[in-house]
């Protein structure tokens, strides 16, 4: 669905480059572009002209792009605001949300990930909501509904969810990657009297202990070396509403004696400081490993994780729950062919045999990726095998390895061929899944996965993957 009038929209980027490159990225009949290189001429021009979108650096020298928010939010409170910077942190990701934003990117980001962004906030524009700002970070209400299916794993999961949801308990959610762990933690926030206010999700096995020291608990000026300005963390920004810390099991023994003490006192001292702070903060935490097992070989504090387990959930793998592949299938279908404006109806009868009998080792998350790529390489209204890269080469190994061969010769020429083929596609795989799950950013997927960039890139050219425009 697209509105039936042009979007304006207004790119403020102190980079020339920058402005250019989004404007045509940008370029399509229904938008109108324009850009500028500072917040006062662009607040100017807001004044003679409706935007509907305006996506704004964060650092400029010229009125600095959080100056440029606040004063978008009081004069035009019906524009869109997306924020891009190549300065981004944690923290400074809640405060730019907290002050306006509709949503936030950080540099460097591909076309796809800027029109995907830019369409989100189309979509907004069409259904008549903006978040509340002014309120933090809004889950939506009742989330447990996106927990999608009949078995008897995930009802038992949304059972849990509902007991606890109404309290202020410390929950653990523990599955392996892809179960979902931070929807159910979003739907606990969403069903709970902190609704209202801001919910923040941490990947604590992306920060070093340091960074996430700094990010959680904040730090101030002088308090060590590069730290240039006060920095308020997670929890002081949080204040009210819920912080998810997503796989616990990477901090460290240190960091872990910080949230012990954080957990039972609500307390804490930001870096270098003196002084106390005291705020109201739900603290829910997932991980994919067995805190149990860490626990007996000394890599992690027994009493917290007795202070953490106190209402563990577990989630259950995809496999387990068969009957739920294609129910969550068909929800993925339909948001990204509403998101990418195409009219994708349905899964043929292969394609939907096919998920069926997967094995799913990346569980949902992989699932939703395999439909997003499906999605975009889809040319009718009906999904096909030939949409889903997964499975495109899975025909040919079998039908190689029905072949008999005649001699020992033939035999280990098949055997070679065989592996080769597998081991292509394993690694064909390999990079569409961390594309996907990176949207399409060549420089994070490299990182996510632990390659170079040069050997990254070298894989996508071997395997003739096309970076996403």
């Amino acid at each position: 669905m697209t509105l039936n009038r042009t979007i304006s929209i207004l790119v403020i980027d102190d980079e020339i480059q920058i402005c250019r490159n989004c404007t045509k990225i940008l370029a399509r009949p229904d938008y109108d572009v324009e850009y500028t290189m500072n917040g006062i001429e662009a607040l100017t021009m807001m004044k003679s002209k409706h935007f509907d979108i305006v996506i704004t650096d964060l650092n400029m020298e010229i009125l600095g792009g959080m100056e440029v928010i606040s004063r978008i939010n009081a004069t035009f409170p019906e524009t869109v605001v997306i924020v891009i910077t190549g300065y981004a942190s944690v923290s400074s990701a809640v405060e730019v949300m907290k002050t306006g934003a509709f949503d936030y990117l950080p540099k460097p980001f591909t076309p796809y990930e800027l029109r995907a962004v830019v369409q989100q906030a189309v979509t907004s524009i069409e259904q008549g909501k903006r978040r509340d700002i002014s309120k933090g970070i809004k889950a939506k209400k009742n989330i447990s509904h996106q927990l999608i299916g009949e078995s008897p794993e995930i009802k038992k999961v949304i059972k849990m969810v509902e007991k606890v949801a109404s309290t202020d308990s410390t929950v653990c959610i523990y599955g392996e990657s892809g179960t979902g762990k931070e929807l159910i933690a979003r739907a606990l926030h969403a069903n709970s009297s902190r609704k209202d206010n801001v919910f923040f999700a941490v990947d604590c096995g992306t920060l070093s202990e340091g960074m996430l020291s700094s990010e959680l608990f904040g730090h101030v000026k002088g308090a060590f070396t590069g730290a240039d300005r006060d920095k308020p963390g997670i929890f002081k920004l949080a204040n009210g509403g819920t912080v998810f810390l997503d796989e616990i099991s990477n901090t460290t023994v240190e960091i872990q004696s910080r949230l012990l003490r954080f957990i039972e006192t609500r307390e804490f001292m930001p870096i270098g400081d003196t002084k106390i702070i005291k705020v109201d903060v739900r603290l829910i935490f997932a991980t994919n490993k067995k805190l149990d097992k860490m626990v007996k070989q000394g890599r992690f504090r027994e009493d917290f994780y007795y202070r953490i387990f106190v209402y563990p959930i577990a989630m259950p793998k995809l496999n387990e729950r068969k009957m739920d592949i294609m129910p969550i299938a068909s929800f993925f279908l339909e948001q990204f062919s509403r998101k990418m404006g195409k009219n994708v109806k349905k899964f043929d009868e292969a394609s939907s045999d096919r998920l069926n009998r997967y094995h799913w080792p990346g569980n949902v998350r992989q699932l939703k990726n395999v439909v997003e790529r499906a999605v975009i390489l889809c040319e009718t209204n009906c999904i096909t095998l030939k949409d889903m890269p997964l499975f495109e080469d899975k025909n040919e190994i079998e039908e190689m390895s029905e072949v008999i061969p005649k001699t020992n010769k033939d035999l280990k020429i098949l055997k070679k061929e065989i592996r080769r083929k597998a081991v292509s596609k394993v690694e064909k795989n390999f990079i569409l899944n961390a594309l996907a799950e990176s949207n399409w950013n060549v420089t994070k997927a490299a990182r996510k996965t632990g390659l170079q960039r040069t050997n990254f890139q070298a894989l996508m050219k071997k395997h003739k993957i096309l970076r996403q425009s």
